[in-house]
């Protein structure tokens, strides 16, 4: 059964028979083929005929074949008709080469709507912003919210009382669909498979990474330093004192490849005075708190930083393009959120600490009206503090 994503559906549906093409990326297993499967389904209860849908997944074994450029042209050739309205839906184009050519052909040349998807952040580099410029969209497919994770498992979203339990379990195992719908028992070992596959097959075997140690120990020190200021020496320090023996070079080169995987996104860090992005090196926020959690073994430590990714991550899924804010003498505001005109500046704490007010502090700062909100993981809160909204992480969560 396919459980629908009616907001990635409804976005991919306002391009449909547009010169567009939809380019949808995002980590291995996040549900990139499940809404490509959501749209071949819509097409058809749409009146779209199976003849005029051309489907192919690149890493099914009948498609190896189609995988180099010419025998790809032939089979598209010759299931394509001229004379009318033709929908292309390549699952993982990445495994074909100069896949590029063969979409921009497929424009000229047929009355198309074509629809592509890939686990790696170079499909919108290189050769594609030349041949495709401006004549492409993206959508970056996150795992699930909070509010699909109660959708996923069919629960009551108005339930109160159960919040805590859910919201536990969404922290700990994360929001893959599949490990979402599977039982306790299996879910570390899916997870598991997960990262090893994005690690060793989506980095390490296409970047011919003949010794993966460095980069598993990169991971690992980025998933328990996530959301903290690090450095490339470091890195390069700790994993010298673990007998790790590396390049500064390398690890530079490592970590792009992890945030080119969805492993990691990066957040910028922002001048709000000098209004100019910092040459500081990024924080890094893991895609999923399931996987930060079967890297380290554990879970529930560092709570605070747990929770900025989960709000780091929801930012992003709001279509907020998502920056760290540096005010003066050191301080920061965990956030600064734009989309469109609008900015949004945020704070998140675990607890706000009794006898402090640094996290508001830091809010009242910050130069001009905008719009600001302190997050937090518990539940009992005044609805504001200094002027500062107060949200529950729960309710901010579940907001339409």
């Amino acid at each position: 059964m396919i459980i629908t994503r009616d907001k990635y559906l409804a976005e991919i549906m306002r391009f449909k028979d547009t010169e567009f093409i939809k380019v949808i990326t995002g980590v291995r297993r996040a549900g990139k083929s499940s809404l490509m499967a959501m749209y071949r389904e819509h097409l058809k209860a749409l009146g779209v005929a199976d003849e005029h849908i051309v489907y192919i997944n690149f890493e099914n074994l009948e498609a190896i074949k189609l995988r180099d450029k010419q025998p790809l042209i032939d089979y598209l050739l010759a299931n394509s008709d001229k004379a009318t309205k033709m929908y292309y839906l390549f699952d993982e184009i990445q495994f074909v080469e100069e896949w590029e050519d063969v979409i921009n052909g497929l424009r000229v040349t047929f009355d198309a709507d074509i629809t592509v998807t890939g686990s790696n952040a170079k499909l919108l580099s290189g050769e594609i912003a030349t041949l495709l410029s401006g004549r492409y969209v993206a959508f970056e497919i996150l795992p699930l919210s909070f509010k699909e994770f109660l959708q996923f498992k069919q629960l009551d979203s108005q339930d109160y009382r159960h919040y805590p339990k859910w919201f536990a379990e969404y922290r700990r195992y994360g929001g893959f669909p599949a490990v979402v719908l599977a039982e306790e028992q299996s879910k570390e070992i899916i997870l598991s498979g997960i990262l090893d596959t994005v690690l060793l097959h989506d980095v390490g075997y296409r970047a011919e990474i003949k010794d993966t140690e460095v980069l598993m120990a990169i991971n690992r020190y980025l998933m328990f330093n996530a959301g903290q200021i690090i450095s490339m020496a470091n890195i390069s320090n700790t994993l010298t004192s673990a007998r790790v023996k590396t390049t500064i070079p390398t690890i530079n080169r490592y970590l792009g490849m992890l945030v080119n995987a969805y492993l990691f996104s990066a957040a910028n860090r922002y001048d709000l005075r000098g209004k100019q992005y910092l040459r500081a090196q990024p924080k890094y926020y893991p895609i999923d708190t399931g996987l930060r959690n079967i890297t380290l073994g554990k879970s529930g430590d560092n709570q605070g930083s747990e929770l900025e990714g989960i709000v780091y991550n929801e930012l992003k899924r709001r279509g907020y393009s998502v920056d760290v804010g540096q005010l003066a003498n050191g301080k920061e505001i965990d956030f600064v959120a734009r989309k469109m005109e609008e900015i949004l500046y945020v704070q998140v704490t675990q607890e706000i600490p009794v006898a402090s007010d640094r996290e508001t502090d830091n809010l009242i700062r910050v130069p001009g009206n905008y719009d600001k909100l302190l997050i937090t993981g518990v539940q009992s809160l005044p609805d504001s503090i200094d002027g500062i909204p107060v949200r529950n992480v729960y309710e901010w969560l579940l907001d339409d």
